[in-house]
């Protein structure tokens, strides 16, 4: 019902649009043509060929894919996601097809996205019924993985980028995206941190911004290329400089804010199956022994506690942001502990102060968010044993944080996510109070490498491409891991010149020979570094990246330990949790994470719900007040916090 009433449509009006502009630029042959006109006419005879092809792919996907959604009033999983973004892409040929720069970006785009449909077909047959992931069968796994790692991403990165994504996100998306490739030219270059790197960021940004294709290969490199240090370094610099002044424009004012640290000493807390016994919590230790924890209290009104001396005894430093004049309110019952994303590596509880100021002027909840430590200097199990301490910490001293604790929430995204779940399961293990409940936007679950229709989505995403995911995993796991170059050439540079660049725009863009269809066009230096997948039809072949992320995931134990990748803990680990409400995005790469997460639960009988929202990236708290999309996605997450603290089912809880 769903192909007839819409996929019919738009592939009738693709082959009307091609076959219009073929026929309007071909002109009598004895007529010269300019070169636009010959890129257009070249071009939009592929773009036909390949909606020819996607058809059956796209009917096939459609018939079948509502039977991996959560239930039936939950559409969302990585083939859905899959569709959705070809249709975004073909919408836009059809609408914008008289450029013939454009177009040929967007038949790059079309050739790499027939490809993963081709792969989610063949995912299609290998998996269980129902299943997102195929975990048993390994070596299948990794030649899929190999696959679309090897393919070449710069298309989605230039004249496509965020295409698929809310119209209204596509500034915010470019601006981040022309940041990180200046930025990672200058520190690329080894240049002295501060002004001089931001100088040189701001000259160079202004190439990227007027050169869509040398921003895309640029973005390729760096993302596949620089170090765990540089993405470290960015995104921690995007704490102050590059979001901030959007997001202060949303932000609200609240009377605490107060960063704490608190000491490695030993707690005791009332056992939870006999509150008249105690058991001991220790401090963090691994890696490095006892050290403090750092956390963050916020509170839009001063309650009773937040300005006593007993808690000001854990106060940094600096001068304590608190409205020491302001009348104080009674404690309130609830308590949110919340833990940041940014994927074990980077951010900190300021990066996320944007919305968690709202959170708390609309919960009217103080909120205590926790600075763990990030890899890869410190990798698991610390960022656990420091979340964990922090939540045990805020239970024994919650009269201090302007609460009784009466009900507790946990709330957290991504990397955050994955930590509310693991530390409601050690809580269980310690036998401790275990949360009344959690939310985990778009949390991750699975942290290995292995692959679902939705992961193949790192192929293309601007805020969590394969190259930083694949680093972000690694270092929380404590797995070294490299990056491999197909060349000669490209193993013996550490830097790629603007001129340099060019010459692999000018091989691709003969994108012109953009050749999916003809292999022998395809530049040397574009071919993947092994056999490659043999599953597509005959005379298609995706253009390849001369990079690639060596895949070693499967050997290294703690990828599969349940407190890293709680998709795989066993009901024992799990029985017991909290009701958990999952916020996931349509068109995120770690949706399958929350859609399997959440069968997984259900199927155990664990109370648990499932949101997906569309059009917006993995991280869209961090775009909070950006759009008014996300401000919708994050009063969603408020709902399901507020259903914890009210012991209330959450509105449409079945995920519409």
């Amino acid at each position: 019902m769903e192909y007839s009433m819409d996929w019919g449509l738009v592939f009738t009006s693709l082959k009307a649009v091609c076959e219009e502009n073929i026929t309007a630029l071909s002109g009598p042959h004895d007529l010269p043509q300019s070169d636009a006109s010959r890129r257009l006419v070249t071009c939009m005879s592929k773009i036909r060929d390949h909606g020819e092809a996607l058809e059956p792919l796209v009917s096939c996907l459609t018939a079948v894919y509502h039977h991996y959604d959560f239930d039936s009033d939950t559409p969302g999983n990585g083939y859905r996601t899959l569709v959705k973004v070809l249709h975004s892409c073909l919408q836009h040929i059809i609408e914008h097809n008289r450029d013939a720069s454009e177009m040929e970006a967007y038949c790059s785009a079309l050739c790499q996205l027939r490809a993963l449909l081709y792969l989610a077909q063949r995912l299609l047959s290998d998996k269980d019924y129902g299943q997102l992931y195929s975990l048993q069968d390994e070596e299948r796994n990794e030649q899929f993985v190999r696959e679309y790692t090897s393919m070449h991403k710069a298309c989605f990165y230039g004249r496509c980028l965020g295409f698929q994504f809310s119209p209204t996100l596509g500034h915010i998306l470019q601006k981040i995206v022309i940041s990180m490739v200046s930025y990672g030219k200058a520190f690329d270059k080894r240049m002295k941190s501060g002004l001089g790197m931001a100088a040189f960021s701001l000259l160079t940004s202004v190439k990227y911004v007027i050169n869509p294709e040398l921003r895309g290969a640029e973005f390729e490199r760096i993302t596949q290329n620089l170090d765990m240090k540089f993405w470290k370094t960015f995104w921690n610099f995007t704490e102050s400089e590059l979001l901030s002044g959007l997001a202060s424009l949303a932000s609200n004012t609240v009377e605490v804010n107060l960063v704490l640290t608190v000491p490695p000493e030993p707690l005791l807390l009332p056992l939870a199956s006999d509150p008249k016994l105690l058991t001991p919590v220790s401090p963090p230790v691994a890696h490095w022994g006892p050290g403090p924890v750092h956390m963050r209290l916020i509170s839009y009104e001063l309650r009773e506690g937040q300005d006593s001396e007993e808690l000001m005894v854990f106060t940094r430093t600096n001068a304590p942001q608190i409205s020491f004049g302001s009348q104080k309110r009674p404690p309130s019952p609830w308590l949110l502990v919340h833990f940041h994303g940014g994927g074990f590596v980077a951010q900190t509880s300021k990066s996320h102060e944007n919305y968690l100021k709202s959170w708390s002027k609309d919960l009217n909840v103080p909120i205590l968010s926790v600075d763990y430590s990030l890899a890869p200097e410190a990798p698991f199990p610390r960022a656990l044993e420091e979340c964990f301490y922090a939540y045990c910490w805020a239970l024994k001293n919650c009269h201090l944080l302007g609460s009784t604790a009466e009900r507790v929430c946990l709330a957290g995204d991504s990397a955050g996510g994955n930590l509310c779940i693991t530390v409601s399961m050690k809580a269980m293990a310690c036998g401790v109070r275990v949360p009344d409940g959690i939310m985990a936007a778009y949390p991750a679950t699975l942290l290995t490498t292995d692959i679902s229709p939705s992961r193949m989505l790192t192929l293309i995403d601007p805020l969590l491409p394969l190259g930083v995911l694949s680093k972000c995993l690694y270092a929380y796991a404590d797995v070294d891991a490299k990056t491999v170059e197909s060349t000669e050439e490209t193993n013996k540079q550490n830097d790629i010149e603007s001129m340099e660049v060019s010459k692999v725009l000018h091989s691709l863009s003969d994108q012109r020979s953009l050749n999916n269809e003809v292999d022998q066009n395809v530049p040397s230096s574009l071919s993947p570094d092994f056999s490659g997948y043999k599953g597509y039809p005959e005379g298609f072949k995706p253009l390849y990246s001369e990079y690639r992320t060596e895949i070693q995931m499967h050997s290294h134990p703690n990828v599969k330990n349940p407190f890293v990748s709680p998709l795989l803990a066993p009901e024992d680990l799990l029985r017991g949790l909290p009701p958990v409400h999952l916020v996931a995005s349509a068109l995120d790469a770690l949706l399958d994470d929350s859609v399997m997460f959440a069968k997984k639960l259900r199927d155990m009988g664990q109370p648990v719900t499932l949101r997906v929202v569309e059009d917006l990236p993995h991280g869209f708290l961090n775009l909070y007040g950006c759009s008014d999309e996300t401000i919708v996605a994050s009063n969603i997450c408020v709902e399901r916090i507020r259903a914890v603290f009210q012991l209330q089912s959450p509105p449409s809880s079945t995920g519409k």
